[in-house]
Protein backbone atom coordinates (compact mmCIF):
# COMPACT_ATOMS: atom_id res chain seq x y z
CA UNK A 1 0.00 0.00 0.00
CA UNK A 2 1.52 3.67 -0.73
CA UNK A 3 2.76 4.76 2.16
CA UNK A 4 0.99 8.27 2.16
CA UNK A 5 -2.61 7.03 1.43
CA UNK A 6 -1.72 4.59 4.94
CA UNK A 7 -0.12 7.57 6.70
CA UNK A 8 -4.04 9.07 5.70
CA UNK A 9 -5.85 6.39 6.76
CA UNK A 10 -4.55 6.12 10.05
CA UNK A 11 -4.66 9.75 10.17
CA UNK A 12 -8.47 9.32 9.53
CA UNK A 13 -9.22 6.86 11.75
CA UNK A 14 -7.92 8.21 14.72
CA UNK A 15 -9.81 11.82 13.66
CA UNK A 16 -12.93 9.02 13.30
CA UNK A 17 -12.31 8.07 17.11
CA UNK A 18 -11.71 11.46 18.58
CA UNK A 19 -14.83 12.01 16.84
CA UNK A 20 -16.86 9.65 17.81
CA UNK A 21 -15.09 10.31 21.93
CA UNK A 22 -16.29 14.12 21.42
CA UNK A 23 -19.99 12.80 20.43
CA UNK A 24 -20.06 10.77 23.34
CA UNK A 25 -18.57 13.53 25.78
CA UNK A 26 -20.93 15.91 24.26
CA UNK A 27 -24.04 13.38 24.48
CA UNK A 28 -23.52 12.78 28.05
CA UNK A 29 -22.14 16.47 29.65
CA UNK A 30 -25.42 17.96 27.82
CA UNK A 31 -26.75 17.69 30.90
CA UNK A 32 -24.22 17.51 33.41
CA UNK A 33 -25.97 19.23 36.54
CA UNK A 34 -28.27 16.25 36.68
CA UNK A 35 -25.80 13.73 35.95
CA UNK A 36 -23.94 15.39 39.04
CA UNK A 37 -26.47 15.64 40.99
CA UNK A 38 -28.26 12.42 40.23
CA UNK A 39 -25.53 9.70 38.82
CA UNK A 40 -27.47 7.09 37.50
CA UNK A 41 -30.50 7.55 38.93
CA UNK A 42 -31.78 9.98 36.44
CA UNK A 43 -30.77 9.11 32.85
CA UNK A 44 -32.36 11.16 30.55
CA UNK A 45 -30.65 9.10 27.60
CA UNK A 46 -33.14 6.03 28.77
CA UNK A 47 -35.78 7.17 30.71
CA UNK A 48 -38.46 4.77 32.71
CA UNK A 49 -41.69 4.39 31.13
CA UNK A 50 -44.07 6.45 32.64
CA UNK A 51 -46.51 7.09 29.18
CA UNK A 52 -46.99 4.24 28.23
CA UNK A 53 -47.36 1.11 30.95
CA UNK A 54 -50.16 -1.57 30.95
CA UNK A 55 -53.74 -1.00 32.49
CA UNK A 56 -55.82 -3.50 32.81
CA UNK A 57 -58.97 -3.57 30.12
CA UNK A 58 -61.43 -3.57 32.52
CA UNK A 59 -59.95 -0.31 34.15
CA UNK A 60 -62.03 2.25 32.89
CA UNK A 61 -61.75 5.61 34.63
CA UNK A 62 -59.54 8.10 34.09
CA UNK A 63 -59.04 11.54 35.25
CA UNK A 64 -56.15 12.33 33.78
CA UNK A 65 -58.39 15.60 31.70
CA UNK A 66 -55.85 16.18 29.02
CA UNK A 67 -52.91 16.49 31.52
CA UNK A 68 -51.30 13.48 29.30
CA UNK A 69 -48.77 11.68 30.84
CA UNK A 70 -44.94 12.06 28.79
CA UNK A 71 -41.57 10.24 30.48
CA UNK A 72 -39.48 13.43 30.52
CA UNK A 73 -42.31 15.84 32.18
CA UNK A 74 -43.04 12.21 34.61
CA UNK A 75 -39.36 12.22 35.44
CA UNK A 76 -39.02 16.20 36.07
CA UNK A 77 -42.34 15.26 38.53
CA UNK A 78 -40.59 12.39 40.00
CA UNK A 79 -37.17 14.88 41.10
CA UNK A 80 -39.65 17.46 42.67
CA UNK A 81 -41.45 15.37 44.29
CA UNK A 82 -38.76 13.94 46.23
CA UNK A 83 -37.01 17.48 46.56
CA UNK A 84 -36.76 19.09 50.26
CA UNK A 85 -35.63 22.34 48.65
CA UNK A 86 -39.51 22.60 47.94
CA UNK A 87 -39.60 23.07 51.96
CA UNK A 88 -38.98 26.57 53.38
CA UNK A 89 -36.00 25.34 55.37
CA UNK A 90 -35.07 22.10 53.11
CA UNK A 91 -36.36 19.45 55.62
CA UNK A 92 -39.76 18.88 53.87
CA UNK A 93 -40.09 16.97 50.41
CA UNK A 94 -43.61 15.67 49.29
CA UNK A 95 -41.89 12.26 49.80
CA UNK A 96 -41.99 12.51 53.51
CA UNK A 97 -45.67 12.45 53.92
CA UNK A 98 -46.27 9.86 50.72
CA UNK A 99 -43.70 7.06 51.50
CA UNK A 100 -43.24 4.71 48.64
CA UNK A 101 -42.43 1.70 51.37
CA UNK A 102 -46.34 2.49 52.82
CA UNK A 103 -47.34 3.05 49.22
CA UNK A 104 -47.48 6.80 48.95
CA UNK A 105 -48.57 7.49 52.54
CA UNK A 106 -47.09 7.70 56.10
CA UNK A 107 -47.13 5.54 59.52
CA UNK A 108 -47.25 8.40 61.68
CA UNK A 109 -51.16 9.56 62.24
CA UNK A 110 -49.86 12.85 61.78
CA UNK A 111 -47.31 13.85 58.96
CA UNK A 112 -44.40 16.69 60.01
CA UNK A 113 -44.31 19.40 58.31
CA UNK A 114 -41.70 22.52 58.81
CA UNK A 115 -43.64 23.99 61.00
CA UNK A 116 -45.47 21.13 63.31
CA UNK A 117 -47.55 18.43 61.67
CA UNK A 118 -50.62 17.84 59.26
CA UNK A 119 -54.04 18.40 60.36
CA UNK A 120 -55.17 15.21 58.51
CA UNK A 121 -53.71 11.71 57.81
CA UNK A 122 -51.58 11.40 54.76
CA UNK A 123 -53.83 9.57 51.98
CA UNK A 124 -52.03 7.04 49.87
CA UNK A 125 -51.46 8.04 46.37
CA UNK A 126 -52.28 4.28 44.75
CA UNK A 127 -53.86 4.39 41.44
CA UNK A 128 -55.33 8.22 42.07
CA UNK A 129 -55.48 8.42 37.99
CA UNK A 130 -57.95 5.81 37.69
CA UNK A 131 -61.13 7.38 39.81
CA UNK A 132 -64.37 8.90 39.00
CA UNK A 133 -63.85 11.77 41.79
CA UNK A 134 -61.66 14.48 40.47
CA UNK A 135 -61.48 16.73 43.36
CA UNK A 136 -58.76 15.95 45.83
CA UNK A 137 -57.62 16.35 49.92
CA UNK A 138 -60.22 14.38 52.70
CA UNK A 139 -62.02 17.46 52.01
CA UNK A 140 -62.08 17.92 48.16
CA UNK A 141 -61.23 21.02 49.04
CA UNK A 142 -58.82 21.19 45.32
CA UNK A 143 -60.94 20.99 42.66
CA UNK A 144 -58.25 18.47 40.66
CA UNK A 145 -54.95 16.82 41.51
CA UNK A 146 -52.79 19.92 39.35
CA UNK A 147 -53.99 22.25 42.26
CA UNK A 148 -53.65 19.79 44.78
CA UNK A 149 -49.70 19.57 44.13
CA UNK A 150 -48.78 22.92 44.92
CA UNK A 151 -51.55 23.83 48.13
CA UNK A 152 -48.93 21.69 50.21
CA UNK A 153 -45.90 24.08 49.35
CA UNK A 154 -48.11 27.01 50.32
CA UNK A 155 -48.86 25.91 53.46
CA UNK A 156 -47.88 27.39 56.41
CA UNK A 157 -47.09 24.09 58.63
CA UNK A 158 -46.28 21.52 55.95
CA UNK A 159 -44.09 22.92 53.31
CA UNK A 160 -43.69 26.44 54.57
CA UNK A 161 -43.82 28.93 50.98
CA UNK A 162 -47.34 30.77 52.44
CA UNK A 163 -46.18 34.20 52.66
CA UNK A 164 -47.74 34.50 55.68
CA UNK A 165 -46.15 34.42 59.40
CA UNK A 166 -42.83 35.50 58.17
CA UNK A 167 -42.85 33.10 55.48
CA UNK A 168 -41.73 33.58 51.85
CA UNK A 169 -44.59 33.66 49.05
CA UNK A 170 -44.74 31.13 46.67
CA UNK A 171 -42.87 33.51 43.91
CA UNK A 172 -39.64 32.26 46.52
CA UNK A 173 -39.67 28.82 45.73
CA UNK A 174 -39.43 29.71 42.19
CA UNK A 175 -36.85 31.84 42.70
CA UNK A 176 -34.94 29.14 45.29
CA UNK A 177 -35.47 26.22 41.88
CA UNK A 178 -34.30 28.63 39.54
CA UNK A 179 -30.95 29.02 41.04
CA UNK A 180 -30.33 24.68 41.07
CA UNK A 181 -28.01 24.27 37.93
CA UNK A 182 -30.14 20.25 37.68
CA UNK A 183 -33.62 22.57 37.25
CA UNK A 184 -32.67 24.64 34.79
CA UNK A 185 -31.68 21.51 32.59
CA UNK A 186 -34.57 19.76 33.52
CA UNK A 187 -37.22 22.29 32.49
CA UNK A 188 -35.57 22.69 29.83
CA UNK A 189 -35.25 18.71 28.88
CA UNK A 190 -39.42 18.29 29.96
CA UNK A 191 -41.06 21.64 28.49
CA UNK A 192 -38.15 23.35 26.18
CA UNK A 193 -37.44 26.10 28.20
CA UNK A 194 -35.83 26.70 32.07
CA UNK A 195 -38.39 28.86 33.14
CA UNK A 196 -40.21 27.79 36.01
CA UNK A 197 -43.71 28.29 36.94
CA UNK A 198 -46.03 27.17 38.79
CA UNK A 199 -48.33 25.71 36.21
CA UNK A 200 -45.10 23.53 35.15
CA UNK A 201 -44.78 22.19 38.94
CA UNK A 202 -47.94 21.22 39.49
CA UNK A 203 -48.36 19.68 35.76
CA UNK A 204 -44.92 17.80 36.48
CA UNK A 205 -45.83 16.75 39.99
CA UNK A 206 -49.66 15.95 38.47
CA UNK A 207 -48.46 13.40 35.81
CA UNK A 208 -45.60 11.82 38.40
CA UNK A 209 -48.66 11.14 40.92
CA UNK A 210 -51.16 9.77 38.16
CA UNK A 211 -48.01 7.19 37.07
CA UNK A 212 -47.99 5.40 40.60
CA UNK A 213 -50.22 2.59 39.69
CA UNK A 214 -50.90 -0.98 40.78
CA UNK A 215 -52.06 -3.43 38.98
CA UNK A 216 -50.04 -6.84 40.36
CA UNK A 217 -52.07 -8.06 42.87
CA UNK A 218 -54.38 -11.74 43.14
CA UNK A 219 -57.25 -9.55 42.37
CA UNK A 220 -56.42 -8.46 39.45
CA UNK A 221 -54.86 -11.85 38.41
CA UNK A 222 -58.50 -13.42 39.32
CA UNK A 223 -60.13 -10.73 37.34
CA UNK A 224 -58.57 -10.78 34.20
CA UNK A 225 -59.68 -14.35 33.85
CA UNK A 226 -63.38 -13.59 34.65
CA UNK A 227 -66.16 -12.15 32.54
CA UNK A 228 -67.02 -9.57 35.35
CA UNK A 229 -66.44 -9.24 39.04
CA UNK A 230 -69.32 -10.96 40.38
CA UNK A 231 -68.12 -14.35 38.68
CA UNK A 232 -66.19 -16.38 41.25
CA UNK A 233 -62.55 -15.92 40.68
CA UNK A 234 -60.43 -19.08 40.10
CA UNK A 235 -57.92 -18.14 41.66
CA UNK A 236 -59.54 -17.29 45.06
CA UNK A 237 -59.59 -19.45 47.96
CA UNK A 238 -63.35 -19.90 49.11
CA UNK A 239 -63.07 -17.21 51.71
CA UNK A 240 -61.63 -14.96 49.25
CA UNK A 241 -64.75 -15.18 46.96
CA UNK A 242 -67.31 -15.30 49.93
CA UNK A 243 -65.72 -11.91 51.23
CA UNK A 244 -65.96 -10.29 47.43
CA UNK A 245 -68.99 -11.18 47.24
CA UNK A 246 -69.90 -9.64 50.68
CA UNK A 247 -67.81 -6.24 49.51
CA UNK A 248 -69.78 -6.33 46.49
CA UNK A 249 -73.68 -7.24 47.22
CA UNK A 250 -75.54 -4.62 48.71
CA UNK A 251 -76.88 -5.33 52.19
CA UNK A 252 -80.87 -6.06 52.98
CA UNK A 253 -82.33 -3.82 55.98
CA UNK A 254 -85.56 -4.01 57.96
CA UNK A 255 -87.45 -1.04 59.17
CA UNK A 256 -84.90 0.08 61.63
CA UNK A 257 -81.50 -0.05 59.08
CA UNK A 258 -80.73 -3.51 61.11
CA UNK A 259 -79.42 -6.01 58.13
CA UNK A 260 -81.19 -9.03 57.61
CA UNK A 261 -79.81 -10.69 54.18
CA UNK A 262 -77.82 -9.52 51.41
CA UNK A 263 -73.79 -8.77 51.92
CA UNK A 264 -72.42 -5.69 53.12
CA UNK A 265 -73.00 -3.18 50.40
CA UNK A 266 -68.83 -1.67 50.52
CA UNK A 267 -69.16 -1.32 46.81
CA UNK A 268 -71.60 1.42 47.05
CA UNK A 269 -68.79 3.78 48.30
CA UNK A 270 -65.98 1.69 47.04
CA UNK A 271 -66.32 0.74 43.52
CA UNK A 272 -64.95 -2.37 41.73
CA UNK A 273 -62.79 -2.43 39.83
CA UNK A 274 -60.69 0.60 40.38
CA UNK A 275 -61.79 0.58 44.54
CA UNK A 276 -62.24 4.29 44.49
CA UNK A 277 -64.35 6.86 46.20
CA UNK A 278 -68.16 7.57 44.06
CA UNK A 279 -68.10 11.17 43.73
CA UNK A 280 -71.43 11.72 45.76
CA UNK A 281 -70.65 9.88 48.54
CA UNK A 282 -71.13 11.43 52.36
CA UNK A 283 -68.68 11.61 55.31
CA UNK A 284 -68.55 7.99 56.68
CA UNK A 285 -69.41 8.31 60.04
CA UNK A 286 -65.66 9.01 61.63
CA UNK A 287 -66.09 13.25 62.14
CA UNK A 288 -63.10 13.61 65.05
CA UNK A 289 -60.19 15.66 64.30
CA UNK A 290 -56.64 15.42 65.07
CA UNK A 291 -55.38 18.82 66.10
CA UNK A 292 -58.74 20.39 66.91
CA UNK A 293 -61.77 20.33 69.15
CA UNK A 294 -65.22 19.85 67.72
CA UNK A 295 -66.12 17.84 65.34
CA UNK A 296 -65.26 17.54 61.23
CA UNK A 297 -68.31 16.41 58.83
CA UNK A 298 -66.52 17.78 55.95
CA UNK A 299 -64.24 14.92 55.29
CA UNK A 300 -65.65 12.80 52.34
CA UNK A 301 -62.90 11.52 49.68
CA UNK A 302 -60.81 8.67 50.29
CA UNK A 303 -58.30 6.93 48.26
CA UNK A 304 -58.65 3.62 46.67
CA UNK A 305 -58.62 0.47 48.54
CA UNK A 306 -55.77 -0.79 46.66
CA UNK A 307 -52.58 -1.75 48.83
CA UNK A 308 -54.69 -1.05 52.19
CA UNK A 309 -51.87 -3.48 53.76
CA UNK A 310 -48.56 -4.76 51.94
CA UNK A 311 -48.59 -8.37 50.90
CA UNK A 312 -47.57 -10.10 54.31
CA UNK A 313 -51.08 -8.14 55.53
CA UNK A 314 -49.22 -5.42 57.40
CA UNK A 315 -50.92 -2.11 57.06
CA UNK A 316 -49.29 0.62 55.84
CA UNK A 317 -50.10 2.89 58.01
CA UNK A 318 -53.16 3.89 59.91
CA UNK A 319 -56.64 4.36 57.93
CA UNK A 320 -59.23 7.30 57.44
CA UNK A 321 -58.44 11.41 57.80
CA UNK A 322 -57.66 10.87 61.75
CA UNK A 323 -56.09 7.90 61.52
CA UNK A 324 -58.09 6.42 64.14
CA UNK A 325 -58.77 3.18 62.64
CA UNK A 326 -55.25 0.96 62.52
CA UNK A 327 -56.73 -2.33 61.38
CA UNK A 328 -58.71 -3.70 58.48
CA UNK A 329 -60.90 -5.29 61.44
CA UNK A 330 -61.52 -2.12 63.23
CA UNK A 331 -62.27 -0.71 60.10
CA UNK A 332 -65.45 -3.17 59.05
CA UNK A 333 -66.22 -2.72 62.70
CA UNK A 334 -67.03 0.81 62.20
CA UNK A 335 -69.03 0.39 59.50
CA UNK A 336 -70.93 -2.77 61.13
CA UNK A 337 -72.16 -0.34 63.40
CA UNK A 338 -72.96 3.24 62.73
CA UNK A 339 -73.48 5.89 65.23
CA UNK A 340 -76.04 8.91 64.05
CA UNK A 341 -73.76 11.47 66.18
CA UNK A 342 -75.29 14.70 66.92
CA UNK A 343 -74.07 17.30 64.61
CA UNK A 344 -73.01 15.08 61.49
CA UNK A 345 -75.68 15.98 59.21
CA UNK A 346 -73.09 15.09 56.17
CA UNK A 347 -73.68 11.51 56.75
CA UNK A 348 -73.76 9.29 54.19
CA UNK A 349 -77.02 8.14 53.37
CA UNK A 350 -76.24 4.78 52.55
CA UNK A 351 -75.17 4.72 56.16
CA UNK A 352 -78.29 5.18 57.42
CA UNK A 353 -81.20 3.15 56.06
CA UNK A 354 -84.63 4.01 57.09
CA UNK A 355 -82.89 7.03 59.17
CA UNK A 356 -81.28 4.83 60.90
CA UNK A 357 -77.71 4.19 61.95
CA UNK A 358 -77.19 0.40 59.81
CA UNK A 359 -76.06 -2.33 61.78
CA UNK A 360 -74.87 -5.30 59.66
CA UNK A 361 -74.89 -7.66 62.08
CA UNK A 362 -71.43 -8.64 60.94
CA UNK A 363 -70.72 -12.39 62.39
CA UNK A 364 -66.90 -14.20 62.59
CA UNK A 365 -66.91 -15.46 59.36
CA UNK A 366 -68.09 -12.66 57.43
CA UNK A 367 -65.63 -10.23 59.25
CA UNK A 368 -62.51 -12.56 58.24
CA UNK A 369 -63.95 -13.15 54.53
CA UNK A 370 -63.97 -9.23 53.80
CA UNK A 371 -60.73 -9.36 55.31
CA UNK A 372 -59.02 -11.78 53.04
CA UNK A 373 -60.78 -9.85 50.26
CA UNK A 374 -59.10 -6.68 50.33
CA UNK A 375 -55.66 -8.09 50.99
CA UNK A 376 -56.25 -9.53 47.88
CA UNK A 377 -56.06 -6.11 46.68
CA UNK A 378 -52.42 -5.51 46.73
CA UNK A 379 -49.30 -5.54 44.95
CA UNK A 380 -45.69 -5.76 45.16
CA UNK A 381 -44.28 -3.57 42.45
CA UNK A 382 -45.54 -0.11 43.82
CA UNK A 383 -42.93 -0.59 47.02
CA UNK A 384 -39.48 -0.97 45.06
CA UNK A 385 -40.09 -0.17 41.41
CA UNK A 386 -37.56 2.29 40.54
CA UNK A 387 -39.13 4.76 38.73
CA UNK A 388 -41.20 5.78 41.71
CA UNK A 389 -38.25 5.83 44.05
CA UNK A 390 -36.30 8.83 45.47
CA UNK A 391 -33.69 9.68 42.73
CA UNK A 392 -31.79 11.60 45.17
Amino acid sequence: MNKNIFSFLVLFSFLSCQNDSDTTIQEVDTYPAVLAAFGNTIDLTNLANYANQPVPSYILKDNTNGNTISDKVATLGRVLFYDKNLSSNNTISCSSCHQQINAFSDTSVSSSGVNGTTGRHSMRLINTRFAAETKFFWDERALNLETQTTMPIKDHGEMGFSGTNGDLPFSGLITKLSELDYYKELFQFAYGSEEITESKLQIALAQFIRSIQSFDSKYDAGRALATNDVQPFTNFSAQENQGKNLFLSPPIFDATGSRTGGGLGCAGCHRAPEFDIDPNSGNNGIIGTINATGIDITNTRAPSLRDLVKLDGTPNGPMMHTGVITTLQTAIGHYGTINLAPGNTNLDPKLRPNGFGQHLNLNAQEVNAVIAFLKTLSGSDVYTNPKWSDPF
